[in-house]
């Protein structure tokens, strides 16, 4: 079968219209779809008629070493796995399946690619330095691209999460953000004085753009309609440009950026979590990393057997 010629499935299609329900983003909802697809594609080129009672460990197996082979990234085919179980998930549920075929399968261990976080210094000169000077001085989308990149780093939200900010998520009184996060799971995040200001001031030229008084988005673009998250990844690519930080800047490493010098400075991993809004603490240690000289000077500050005495070394 031709790689590009569509394939579907009813119980597929049942799968991924409920997960639309309960995922936020699109993005993910595109993921699970094209690898679902990928093994739909897959297992019928092999003489698989969907009868899913009937998948096996070493069909899957077979999928995933095909993928393997192909050159797909080890993180990639852990994605298609998680895919899969979740999918056959789904059939168990709907008592199609017995047991989940899936179940116990590893993928290839993936290498932790972590965006490098930028420098607080350089961070610092990105967001105190005057915007929008080729735009015309403060203008409306200079103003709007410093309240985006202030809520980014200062908030730390995903990208997903800062495009779907709507107004009524925002309290200046108690200083937070009310933010859904991934599985549509809310939780509130702290709203900084910088990041408060910047926002207050691009809410008070907002409606030079504003098209239709119903738009709730905090974010718009020039159109009047709730900005894209490719319109967000390229204002802040071109604002790292313009300060001249080292390496493609982008919404998620800004948000890497404010979870690695939060750890730094406080050293405390459960408060890290619940601003990133992670529900497992293995995340969190995936995201942010620490030095180990800053680590060591945690250890050595907090310990009550770290500390040793000036002349240990010299007894006998």
């Amino acid at each position: 079968m031709d790689s590009e010629t569509p394939v579907t499935d009813p119980l597929l299609e049942q799968f991924l219209a409920g997960l639309a329900r309960q995922q936020g983003s699109a993005h993910t909802l595109n993921n699970y779809r094209r690898d679902l697809e990928q093994f739909l594609r897959h297992l019928l080129d092999t003489g698989f008629q969907p009868e899913w009672g009937s998948l096996s460990r070493k069909q899957i197996r077979h999928y995933l070493a095909c993928r393997h082979q192909q050159g797909l990234s080890p993180r990639s085919i852990q994605r298609h796995l998680s895919s899969i179980r979740s999918f056959l998930n789904f059939l168990q549920q709907e008592r199609l399946l017995s047991i989940n075929p899936a179940d116990g399968l590893r993928a290839p261990k993936a290498g932790q690619l972590l965006p490098k976080p930028v420098d607080i210094d350089q961070l610092q000169g990105l967001l105190d330095q005057p915007r929008g000077a080729k735009e015309g001085g403060a203008s409306v989308i200079a103003v709007r691209d410093q309240a985006i990149l202030e809520l980014l780093y200062g908030c730390g939200l995903r990208l997903a999460e800062l495009v779907s900010l709507d107004l009524n998520a925002v309290d200046f009184a108690q200083q937070q953000l009310r933010v859904m996060g991934k599985g549509r799971k809310e939780r509130f995040s702290p709203l900084g004085r910088k990041a408060a200001v910047a926002l207050k001031a691009w809410l008070s030229v907002r409606s030079q753009w504003l098209k239709d008084d119903q738009e709730v988005a905090v974010f718009i673009s020039q159109r009047g309609c709730r900005i894209t998250p490719a319109a967000v990844q390229q204002r802040v690519a071109k604002a790292g440009q313009e300060a001249g930080i080292t390496d493609r800047l982008h919404p998620h490493r800004l948000r890497h950026s404010y979870a690695s010098h939060l750890l730094e400075s406080s050293g405390d991993l459960r408060g890290v979590q619940e601003l990133l809004g992670h529900a497992d603490i293995s995340s969190t240690q995936i995201y942010t990393r620490l030095d180990y000289q800053h680590l060591a000077q945690v250890y050595d500050k907090a310990h009550p057997r770290a500390r040793r005495k000036k002349n240990q070394n010299n007894e006998g």
